[in-house]
């Protein structure tokens, strides 16, 4: 028997209209961060800080918009479970969430919303995204109402080259860093229950790309910034010698008219 081809192993949903439209909403958004960056940043700014510009830009972008739109469908989208014919299907919401102990909330409680529809298309892979867990939650306020104004202040700084934008830039990565580990270790733990890595997409697209963005670039954004903080301690550190070099050869002049 033949083994299954690559297009056998994608799922059978993979180019409806939903799933079309919710990849092609990252792309625009990715496409903004890089037209904002060509228009705020001259053509003098080193690559490596343009690329960190469009990084944070992309990144508030989708803090807002989309992760922020989880939030809004985890706190206010809900149905009671009573009249839900099937309340195992759901996706978990946790026990005696915002007081309730009969709702079933999250995207899957948005009906026809279209950013309610989005998260549904990745919950395919991570059903957890579908309901209301609180470890996403908890990581989401966070991601939303901190990372994401601070990495509107990345933006600026870049565009206005403040140094003090290297510090802000390592905090940001350092969060993304730990927020992505908090959001898959309990599934490590538990064998991820709630994943399903049974096709390309959902495994190698959904799960692997899109969350190994949050863990690679983030790393590179600390070596920049690292890097940039270690020159201007070395340039600082060469000026202080410098200084300190042109002192010493002044008192041993002064000295040696003296002798005279």
């Amino acid at each position: 028997m033949a083994s299954p081809s690559f297009l056998d192993s994608l799922p059978a949903d993979m180019f409806d209209q939903t799933t079309l439209i919710s990849l092609a909403s990252t792309l625009a958004i990715l496409a903004v961060a890089y037209i904002t960056s060509r228009s705020v940043l001259p053509a003098s700014t080193p690559a490596s800080w343009r690329a960190l510009f469009i990084w944070h830009a992309f990144d508030a972008l989708i803090h807002f918009i989309l992760e922020g739109s989880f939030l809004y469908h985890c706190f206010f989208s809900y149905m009671p479970v009573t009249r839900v014919r099937n309340p195992l299907a759901l996706a978990p919401t946790a026990h005696n969430f915002l007081g309730y102990t009969d709702r079933a909330y999250g995207p899957q409680a948005g009906g026809n919303s279209p950013f309610a529809q989005l998260w549904m298309v990745y919950a395919k892979a991570d059903r957890r995204w579908a309901g209301a867990d609180l470890s996403v939650i908890s990581l989401e306020l966070l991601t939303v109402f901190v990372a994401g104004p601070l990495a509107c202040l990345i933006c600026y700084g870049i565009a206005k080259k403040d140094p003090r934008t290297n510090i802000l830039v390592i905090i940001v990565a350092t969060m993304e860093l730990y927020g992505g580990f908090i959001t898959f270790c309990p599934e490590w733990l538990t064998m991820n229950i709630n994943l399903d890595a049974s096709n390309f997409m959902y495994k190698w697209v959904y799960l692997v790309f899109f969350n190994m963005l949050w863990v690679f670039i983030p790393i590179y954004a600390i070596w920049v910034a690292s890097n940039d903080i270690n020159d201007a301690f070395l340039a600082k550190s060469k000026t202080s010698k410098s200084i300190n070099d042109a002192f010493v050869a002044k008192t041993k002049t002064a000295s040696s008219k003296k002798s005279r």
